[in-house]
């Protein structure tokens, strides 16, 4: 294991679902720019350097689900597992209106150990973890921010995303929040669900495993009673969607 990459929570649990986090910590190694990537505290705390409470909601929902967990133990700022390698964006220079001053002027060297040292060990546990059944479910936790700088507010409580090329689940799941759950969802908002290279395209699409992309305002998962109050509120529904596709 890596320890600056990764971690693993319940790796033992038997369930089928893989819950993944992407972009669950704001930490910086100390071998990447003596770690400090050179914003302020207060930049490294909003939703361009991780996704607030989505980690909390992960490990939560991992545990209702009985099933293991895998999250990121580095900034997405750092570099963006959530992203094929030959991504533009996979070394951010510039987030919703923050320039990220120790990556401005990295090169192939430098990206090529964020590479090496977090991003591939990453993907190469996530891969161990989805294998591990050949019925895995890979359910992805994200969460997104009410307002970007300059832009209108974002009124959805849950987007839930998907890519063209395997939108059941997802769709059946929209259908159970709203109807159900009386939930103000997003259909594929408030980003489409289809990047080529990200971690479900990778992960789940690839392999032709069921998948489902969850983002959650993060306004609304800010404290661990949130976090653990939406975990046991989304389980039975990712349930219940799921055995409505006889997957």
């Amino acid at each position: 294991m890596t320890p600056d990459a990764y971690e693993i929570d319940g790796n033992d649990r038997p369930g089928r679902w893989l819950v993944a986090c992407d972009h669950a910590a704001n930490t910086v190694p100390d071998w990447v720019s003596g770690g400090n990537l050179g914003l302020p505290p207060a930049e490294m705390a909003r939703h361009i350097a991780y996704d607030p409470g989505a980690a909390g909601v992960t490990r939560a929902l991992a545990r209702h689900l009985d099933s293991p967990a895998i999250l990121t133990r580095f900034s997405r700022l750092v570099i963006d597992p959530n992203r094929g390698e030959d991504d533009p964006t996979l070394l951010m220079r510039l987030y919703d209106g923050t320039i990220i001053p120790a990556n401005r002027h990295a090169g192939r060297a430098e990206l090529e150990e964020r590479l090496e040292r977090l991003y591939r060990p990453y993907h190469a546990a996530y891969d161990v973890l989805a294998a591990r059944r050949p019925d895995t479910v890979v359910c992805a936790v994200h969460s997104f921010t009410p307002q970007l700088r300059g832009r209108p507010p974002r009124p959805w409580q849950i987007g839930i995303l998907y890519s063209h090329l395997d939108d059941e689940l997802s769709r059946r799941l929209v259908e159970r929040l709203r109807t159900e759950a009386d939930l103000c969802v997003g259909d594929n908002q408030p980003y489409s669900g289809h990047l080529p290279g990200d971690s479900v395209d990778r992960h789940a699409l690839n392999a032709g495993r069921p998948n489902v992309l969850i983002e959650l305002r993060n306004d609304l998962i800010a404290t661990t009673e949130q976090q653990e109050g939406w975990a046991a509120r989304l389980a039975p529904v990712l349930v219940a969607a799921l055995e409505a596709t006889g997957r």
